[in-house]
């Protein structure tokens, strides 16, 4: 069997093989990956197979909420693979509903699927509607989601994601999705008809650079589903656990949904997701839907942890105290001539920073040679999503780094 080395001295190899070489040959063309390989991670750092060092403010796609390898989660994973790692969801196991006890008792939902990822949580939720629409609206089965949107990569939460961009090369794509301007209320409004059963909206748009909804357009879709008796759901998929300022991105915006969708930080690093329902939107009967890993206790015994931790540390606080330390940093930087930056856009420790020109790229590169991770996500905008502990001094080693690779 291939062994693979993982030392911070030297490249890491598989069989003798350098990693980067056998990745090109073995992996599908999926990803446009950076030129590191990364071994090893504590807290806010990880390290290259070269030993270098870097300040990680991308945190696996606001994945690694509490940082790498954080105490808590390792030794909550460690007790649970020794006891109980996977049975089926024919069985009860009591990490899963400790998880849905603590999502349950700090949300304003009833009942919880557990899924492995956000596009299928997302999955999860059209199906909850679509069976919804039989019971209560006629057999309505239409979505109504957003430009820019992202809500997933499988056949379907791809066509609920309003970019052609991700769904050309797949057509034709499934039926059932209706995209609309996003903060654009009459818009919304005009797109509802009677084969309309849900609106789908996230309460801040990740992908296409961090783009949070107005507080009047999400009270407006909250009362227009009341007013035509849809399904109101928000995909917090990446706006969850405290990332935004508070558990939930919702909590802001004076609404609750009747589904929501979660998945990356709910457990810091391990594969799960959920689909919460008020009680009246959780129709699903024994047979509707399933999963084989999902929910299994290995998972779950992270989620819980990881959840408390948010819960007990008050770490959606920490978000938004360091996010605006962040962006008040971004704003000096700004206001420098040669910034290039033209719009800075916050929700909490989630930031979006535009260029008023395609130097992104140049960038995310400069960042990372001076030992910090970003990412973009066009030509013109960087995301940040940082693990929810960062410090000050965290904060301030970004933007001395930052700045530099701005100014360069």
């Amino acid at each position: 069997m291939a062994t693979t080395a993982t030392t911070t001295t030297g490249t890491a190899t598989v069989g003798g093989q350098d990693v980067k070489t056998l990745e090109h040959k073995l992996y599908m063309r999926t990803f446009a990956r950076q030129p590191i390989t990364l071994v090893r991670g504590e807290g806010v750092r990880v390290w290259d197979d070269q030993g270098k060092e870097y300040l990680d403010f991308l945190a696996g796609i606001a994945v690694n909420i509490l940082g790498h390898c954080p105490p808590i989660l390792v030794k909550a994973v460690q007790e649970q693979v020794e006891t109980l790692i996977h049975t089926t969801n024919i069985y009860y196991t009591a990490p899963q509903i400790e998880l849905a006890k603590l999502l349950v008792d700090h949300s304003a939902l009833d009942q919880v699927f557990f899924t492995n990822s956000g596009a299928e949580s997302n999955e999860c939720a059209i199906k909850l509607a679509r069976k919804w629409g039989k019971l209560h609206r006629d057999g309505a089965y239409e979505i109504i989601t957003t430009h820019n949107s992202f809500h997933g990569r499988t056949l379907a939460t791809l066509a609920a994601t309003g970019n052609r961009h991700y769904q050309e090369a797949f057509d034709p794509m499934p039926a059932g999705f209706t995209h609309v301007t996003y903060n654009d209320l009459d818009e919304l409004r005009d797109a509802v008809t009677d084969n309309t059963v849900a609106i789908l909206l996230e309460p801040v748009q990740g992908e296409s650079g961090v783009h949070p909804a107005s507080k009047e357009y999400l009270q407006g879709a909250r009362a227009l589903c009341d007013e035509k008796k849809l399904l109101f759901m928000l995909d917090e998929v990446q706006s969850s656990m405290g990332r935004t300022g508070t558990l939930w991105a919702y909590e802001q915006y004076g609404v609750e949904p009747d589904v929501m969708t979660l998945a990356k930080g709910l457990a810091g690093g391990l594969p799960i997701g959920a689909c919460l329902a008020k009680k009246h939107a959780a129709v699903f009967e024994p047979g509707d839907h399933g999963s084989t890993f999902a929910g299994n206790p290995l998972v779950c015994a992270a989620g819980r942890a990881v959840l408390q931790e948010v819960l007990d540390r008050d770490l959606a606080g920490n978000a938004k105290r360091k996010g605006e330390r962040l962006v008040a940093g971004l704003r000096e930087l700004q206001s420098e001539s040669d910034s290039g930056i033209s719009e800075i856009r916050s929700a909490g420790l989630w930031i979006g920073i535009e260029f008023d020109q395609e130097k992104a790229t140049d960038v995310l590169n400069r960042c990372r040679e001076m030992g910090v991770l970003v990412n973009k996500t066009s030509n013109t905008a960087i995301r940040l999503a940082p693990p929810l502990i960062v410090t000050e001094a965290d904060c301030d080693q970004f933007l001395d780094v930052f700045g530099r690779a701005v100014s360069q």
